[in-house]
This record gives C-alpha cells, structure tokens and sequence, in this order.
C-alpha cells in the first residue's frame, strides 16, 4: 500500500526516536510518497533552527525523506517562490484522493482528510504510529 508523507511525520525519528518506516510497514505499508513542497518545507526548517537538537532532528528527516518516491507540484509555481506552508498542505491533498493515506500529525490537515475519507497514520502516545 502507498502512503503520502508530510513534513511532521519526518521530524519524529530525531524527537521521539521512532523509527518511522518500520511503523508504517507494520501497519502494511510499502511505498512511501512525499510532495516536493514538504522537502522544500524541510529546507526551509533546517535555515530557521538553531538548537543543536532541532538541526540534527531536521537533517535526520531530510536524510530519510530520500527514501521517498518524491512527487512534484501540481502547478508551475516555482518552490523559490512560495510564501505559505499551507502549499505542502495542498498538494498532500491533492495527492491523497488517489494514494488514499496520509502520515501527519497537522490537526487542520487531519480534518481535511478525514471528511474526504482518507486514511489518517499519526504519532500516538509519542511511542508509535496509529491509523485512523
């Protein structure tokens, strides 16, 4: 099964020490899938931080982002020029009606999906990954 990836779900190994992929393969998914937007995202966090800790928990999502199929934007919008994180948003949403599951732990984006009917996986307990 496919799963699209958002820009919080990477950031859970270097936090928590959670070891994303083999909690979604437990839960029986196989191809993982994230937006260019939410690596641009990423790019854009590893600038902002500057605690040691939150550098390092940004490289190691970055670093595993490059296990991902990495799907390009929707539209011609260069990434140079985007303004709002709400782009990843959008093009997860885009995405989803087709891949039919999402990894994220955006409240407002759980809520999109959940009123389109796809498949939600987020942190539980900051202990493992669960699907709703």
């Amino acid at each position: 099964m496919k799963i699209i990836l958002d820009t919080n779900i990477f950031l859970i190994p270097g936090k928590y020490k959670i070891d994303i992929f083999d909690e979604l393969i437990r839960l029986g998914y196989t191809e993982f899938i994230t937006t260019e937007s939410v690596i641009h995202e990423l790019l854009i966090l590893s600038k902002k931080y500057k605690r040691k800790k939150e550098i390092m928990s940004v490289n190691v999502a970055m670093s595993l982002a490059d296990r991902c199929k990495i799907i390009k934007r929707k539209d011609d919008i260069e990434l140079g020029q985007l303004k709002k994180n709400a782009i990843a948003d959008d093009d997860i949403l885009y995405l989803a009606d087709d891949i039919g599951a999402v990894a994220t732990n955006d409240k407002k984006l759980i809520e999109d999906l959940k009123k389109r009917g796809i498949k939600v996986i987020r942190l539980r307990q900051k202990k493992f990954l669960i699907e709703e």
